[in-house]
């Protein structure tokens, strides 16, 4: 049997585009790692979708003088074409909006309420004397308390990460319109997060050997600090009603009902998807600690708190989704954030329109090549900086000069002198059977590398493996063996292309739409890609549509295999387009900055 792998991916605020810093931050692992597992023949779900409640929406609906369904609507219809463009393979991408989600969500809240995790209670908070009405968080800005920063926002402060309530920001304003707010008492529920501090602890030291260091010493430090009741309900119309009498007019804070979204999902893809609608509770029904189950939670560093603390505290809390489930809900294995990418020397920023946008890129580029470029400089350990200077020169250097080269030369060459087949290699040499051996061990160790959630490293991997088969193709000279000795010139060549069958592989998490042209080119069976399809449906909230994703019918293993004497090859054609360099202006002229 194999392991049993959910994902959870971060939703999306639907009131923006998305560019290439949101695809670097949790998107594109977490799909390099469901692909991979996908091969290994794990049992996996991924799942996401838009977040189509809270302030964020509330806001940019009020500005653009739209409803926020109507908001949420459209730039969810976004993602989903970004997702395909991309080739992110969710086994479900949904959205917060839907009967399922709603149902999900009050239910939790009343498992902890009936449990005393969740309690009423007065806060101060604050209120706009012009506009008549309770300011949510995210309509403060101000001063963060805790490093000075002049626009954190009243629930979070985007420069240090600090978790912040909107009357601890000095020198409030109201973001609507420069108002200063006043301090007044509201009654709403909160989590009680201290009657989980040691448990919360005993399990955040247990992550310690898994998770990476900024996540584990940036969550141990705020448990240390002393962790403080949180609000979890909000005044504001937009939202999930707070299922209680006497609440009316209030709603399920935005942050407590997304990261239920992770659950929700998965009970919409058992019902829509799976073979039984019990299928979800594979994943999240069994104990604590279940080490054939691994939950991993893809996003940014700013995220790291709710998934760490918040969301186990909820899942600890709760048990169970419903009364007489056995087991308790499984707490997440890693929380794999990424630090920010950086644009051309400063931070994305979708309200600063400094962003690159994926949907725009992906007309103009081939996505693939963007996957690559943001898998090698990933934000794993640190900020990165993107620039389209190297984005180019990495493209042209590595996609097209090395690894496209390398695969067009030995493929034309087996075109040309072989009749278009893989030749029998006959007695091959002792040297090129242990240069063949080789292949399993460069593909345990990039396996580990993904399995570790260190993608750069396993890019980096594959590339050195695609520099030494160059230096081997280049030594050996086929072309001239071909005249000389037909028989070793067979075996060269035959070395070659099961090793680039086996790069293909490795790169195929990465690459999945140019890794599959490969595997076609090469002659093979089976399917690497997959697809993905929208599926309508309508309930009680409306009508809803959502991305599934379909593996290959014949999906190919990881592992290790020769390629059949005699198998012939596809139609050959490059992989990679080379780009010229005056893109470079072009693009940084598109962002308002002078050429290099």
């Amino acid at each position: 049997m194999g392991k049993k792998i959910f994902i959870g991916v971060a939703w999306p605020y639907a009131n923006g585009r998305l560019h290439l810093g949101h695809l670097a931050g949790a998107y594109l692992p977490a799909d390099i790692l469901a692909r991979y597992h996908r091969m290994k023949g794990n049992s996996i779900i991924m799942v996401s979708g838009s977040d189509s409640h809270g302030t964020p929406i509330a806001l940019q609906a009020e500005k653009e003088g739209v409803s926020p369904k109507e908001l949420f609507h459209r730039y969810h219809r976004l993602f989903l074409s970004v997702w395909d463009q991309f080739a992110i393979s969710f086994d479900l991408y949904t959205h917060t909006d839907t009967e399922n989600h709603h149902q999900v969500s009050q239910q939790m809240f009343c498992r902890l309420r009936k449990k005393g995790f969740v309690v009423p209670g007065e806060q101060e908070q604050m209120y706009s004397p012009t506009a008549q009405r309770f300011l949510p968080d995210r309509y403060v800005v101000g001063t963060c308390p805790r490093c000075g920063y002049e626009r954190a926002r009243g629930d979070q402060c985007e420069q240090c990460g600090a978790l912040l309530e909107p009357t601890q920001l000095i020198n409030p304003r109201s973001l609507v319109d420069g108002s200063v707010p006043v301090v007044r008492k509201t009654l709403h529920y909160f989590l009680d997060l201290p009657a989980f501090q040691d448990r919360l602890k005993e399990f955040v030291r247990s992550r310690e050997s898994v998770w990476r260091t900024n996540v584990y010493r940036f969550t141990l430090n705020y448990i240390e600090q002393g962790l403080q009741p949180r609000p979890i309900t909000r005044d504001l119309d937009w939202g999930i009603p707070v299922p209680e009498e006497g609440f009316q007019g209030k709603v399920l804070y935005v942050w407590f009902e997304a990261v239920i979204g992770y659950l929700s999902a998965t009970l919409e893809w058992s019902h829509h998807v799976a073979p039984s609608p019990s299928q979800w509770k594979d994943l999240w029904q069994s104990y604590w600690y279940d080490p054939s189950v691994l939950s991993y939670y893809f996003i940014g560093k700013d995220n790291i708190p709710f998934h760490t603390l918040i969301w186990p505290a909820l899942l600890m809390g709760a048990e169970v989704l419903y009364e007489g489930d056995s087991g308790t809900f499984v707490l997440p294995y890693d929380v794999p954030a990424n630090e920010f990418l950086n644009l051309e020397g400063d931070k994305f920023s979708t309200s600063r329109n400094w962003a690159v946008w994926a949907d725009e890129v992906a007309e103009r580029y081939e996505p693939d090549a963007f996957r690559y470029y943001l898998t090698a400089i990933a934000p794993e350990t640190g900020d990165t900086e993107f620039t389209w200077f190297d984005f180019v020169r990495k493209n042209n250097d590595e996609l097209v000069g090395q690894w496209g080269n390398l695969v067009h030369r030995v493929l034309s060459f087996t075109q040309n002198n072989f009749e278009g087949q893989v030749p029998d290699p006959g007695l091959t040499a002792a040297s090129l059977e242990s240069f063949l051996s080789e292949r399993a061990v460069f593909l345990t160790e990039v396996a580990q590398l993904i399995e570790s959630c260190r993608f750069r490293r396993a890019l980096s991997e594959i590339q050195d493996q695609v520099r030494i088969l160059n230096r081997f193709w280049d030594e050996q000279q086929p072309w001239h063996l071909i005249r000389s000795d037909r028989q070793k010139a067979s075996a060269v060549v035959y070395a070659a292309l099961c090793w680039i069958d086996t790069l293909k592989l490795a790169f195929s998490p990465i690459l999945p739409r140019t890794s599959e042209r490969l595997h076609q080119m090469l002659g093979n069976s089976g399917g690497l890609l997959g697809s993905v399809r929208r599926h309508d449906y309508e309930d009680r909230q409306g009508r809803h549509t959502v991305l599934l994703y379909e593996p290959p019918r014949d999906l190919v293993p990881w592992e290790v295999k020769d390629l059949p004497v005699g198998q012939r090859l596809g139609k050959i054609a490059p992989l990679f387009a080379k780009l010229d360099h005056s893109l470079v202006g072009q693009e940084r002229s598109r962002l308002g900055l002078p050429p290099l």
